[in-house]
């Protein structure tokens, strides 16, 4: 209403110079009119020099044949409309002023005053809007969604069962504070979500309102802290006793780990903004004022970092962790996900692949693989979203975007196909190791080629045989090179391989206890596969756990060399199929491991 008020004002004002513009023209235009006397009138009547006059009571107004005007005052009488006739003058009588001409004159009359008393309010409206801005700085900046308008629900989260679980009773609470006084019980006032990015603790909060269908007040940890000492207290305070007004309510505070750091921690000491943020955040969660029904829930990656005072009974008295989800879980997800973007799938589609080739996305991510998959299908102006849409928005997401138009020499493209053929083999010989879902040669990112392993169910827990199986394929591309080309022309494809075994050999050896010789001792993690932690050990264990860890890799390499011989016939295949097709689905590798024929292309 103030912005429109605003505006209006404004085109009055221009309104007003038009018309003031208009007078001065209209003035301006008046001033070459020429008085005469009636003497003069009658003379220049007679000589027929008068073209047309007005006649209004006493006022004649007119217009002499050459186009110059005149005006005189005479008394109207008889005779002159006789004359004016003889000599074929046009004549107009006006016998009364309209209404809109005396409102046209009292407006015109009174504009000066007008605009002076308009510009008085316009600046006197400007001086308030300052001040009033001036006092907003200290205000929430706390985004309020009023009860029903959050539609989010609890059937919308899916893959965290267990964290719905612990949030349901909060519900409950909204809905029915009664049921919970009657018997003593108090709500937690504070629920900490605990996630990595993109598990969901943002919709997990707009659901809970959505459930309850209570206000929701949403703000960002940051938005409390500015440059100046106090204001975001202030703001918290405000937040606050706008929270009261609206109770029973929720308050979700993203990202807490911005104004909730440990205090007395960094430079500034105990007085600086953020630390008289978080003081007065402490005090309005547990303060000697009761915020009755004012429930917050805060998010964050980071609690490691939160300040004690935050995470006592009190406050926070809750903290749900979210994972990421498992098979089933993100199973859930993308069906969620599918359902309200309303996505068409192919009869060839299935989620529970899908699922199992995802490992360690989180909703954020499954949601972005469904988008990535409809684009792509869009593109190729589908009307549904098929399964290699999926398989390519996947691989799109994890490793770039194919490089089909990379000009590879014929000797390296070999080389790539009989690469992944050693994978390939070994992944099918092996049965304590995930399946392989395909092998392909098309570049992708820095790699070349690939094969894809896919588990049938997320792993809690790895055994050694499992380990020492993926020893063994992760070597089989090396040992494939060796096989065909001889140990002397081996190439760098293999370095992201050696990589990967040596970091799981060093894992069973360091940290799992999986060799004899070292013992099962934990010795520490360490980010470097290649340093050690001195401080832990001395050097002659660091010298016996690398001695450990190459008889590892050797054997895998042995052993990965021994199966592609003993299988060369199915290896040949493999490697020669890659060649004409590229891309190998598990269907057409079992086909190949069989020996069947695939059809050409």
């Amino acid at each position: 209403m103030k912005s429109f008020l605003q505006k209006f004002f404004i085109w009055f004002v221009l309104v007003l110079l038009l018309l003031v513009g208009y007078g001065q023209f209209n003035g301006n235009f008046n001033s070459n009119i020429r008085g005469i006397v009636l003497s003069e009138f009658l003379d220049s009547v007679e000589a027929g020099q008068v073209a047309e006059v007005k006649i209004k009571q006493n006022e004649i107004n007119g217009k002499f044949i050459d186009g110059s005007k005149f005006k005189l005052n005479a008394l109207y009488y008889d005779g002159l409309m006789k004359e004016l006739r003889q000599h074929k003058v046009k004549i107009e009588i006006v016998t009364e002023e309209s209404l809109l001409f005396y409102i046209g004159s009292i407006f015109l009359s009174w504009l000066p005053m007008f605009f002076l008393i308009g510009m008085w309010i316009f600046f006197m409206n400007k001086l308030q809007a300052g001040s009033s801005k001036a006092m907003s700085f200290s205000k929430s900046k706390a985004k309020l969604f009023g009860g029903g308008l959050v539609k989010d629900k609890l059937e919308d989260v899916g893959g965290i069962s267990e964290a719905k679980g612990e949030l349901i009773e909060i519900i409950e609470f909204l809905k029915e504070p009664a049921k919970f006084q009657a018997l003593g019980g108090k709500i937690p006032k504070g629920v900490l979500l605990i996630g990595t990015p993109g598990t969901g603790k943002t919709l997990l909060a707009k659901a809970i309102a959505g459930e309850a269908g209570v206000p929701f007040f949403s703000i960002s940890g940051s938005d409390f802290v500015e440059m100046f000492v106090g204001v975001g207290a202030s703001r918290v305070r405000n937040m606050f006793e706008d929270a009261k007004k609206q109770s029973p309510c929720l308050v979700f505070i993203d990202e807490i780990d911005a104004v909730g750091r440990a205090r007395g921690v960094g430079i500034g000491g105990g007085n600086d903004e953020r630390e008289q943020t978080l003081n007065q955040l402490l005090v309005e969660m547990d303060g000697f004022e009761a915020n009755s029904g004012v429930i917050v829930i805060a998010a964050t990656n980071r609690p490691d970092v939160l300040d004690p005072a935050l995470l006592r009974p009190g406050r926070f008295d809750r903290k749900v962790t979210i994972s990421l989800p498992d098979v089933n879980g993100r199973e859930e997800i993308l069906s969620i996900h599918v359902k309200k973007a309303k996505v068409p799938l192919a009869p060839d589609v299935d989620l529970k692949i899908v699922a199992r080739a995802s490992s360690g996305f989180s909703g954020a991510d499954l949601m972005n693989l469904i988008n990535e998959s409809a684009l792509g299908a869009a593109k190729e102006n589908q009307k549904v979203v098929l399964m290699k849409n999926f398989d390519e928005a996947k691989d799109k997401i994890l490793m770039g975007v194919a490089r089909k138009s990379m000009v590879m020499l014929v000797k390296e493209k070999e080389l790539t196909a009989y690469h992944e053929a050693g994978h390939a083999v070994l992944g099918l010989l092996l049965e304590m190791t995930d399946p392989v879902y395909k092998a392909t040669i098309l570049p992708r990112g820095s790699a070349l080629g690939m094969v894809v392993r896919l588990p049938e169910n997320d792993r809690v827990s790895v055994s050694k045989e499992k380990l020492f199986a993926d020893l063994i394929i992760g070597m089989g591309g090396r040992a494939a090179e060796a096989i065909v080309y001889g140990p002397d022309k081996i190439t760098s494809g293999a370095s992201s391989d050696i990589k990967f075994v040596t970091k799981i050999a060093r894992s069973m050896v360091y940290n799992w206890g999986m060799s004899e010789k070292v013992g099962m001792i934990y010795y520490g993690s360490s980010d470097s596969i290649y340093e050690h932690d001195k401080s832990t050990f001395s050097d002659k264990t660091a010298e016996m756990i690398d001695e450990e860890v190459k008889i590892l890799i050797d054997d895998s390499y042995a052993k990965a060399l021994k199966m592609i011989v003993d299988n060369k016939d199915a290896f040949e295949r493999i490697a020669k199929a890659l060649l004409e097709f590229e891309t190998l689905d598990k269907e057409q590798l079992d086909k190949i491991m069989k020996g069947e024929t695939l059809l050409g292309k």
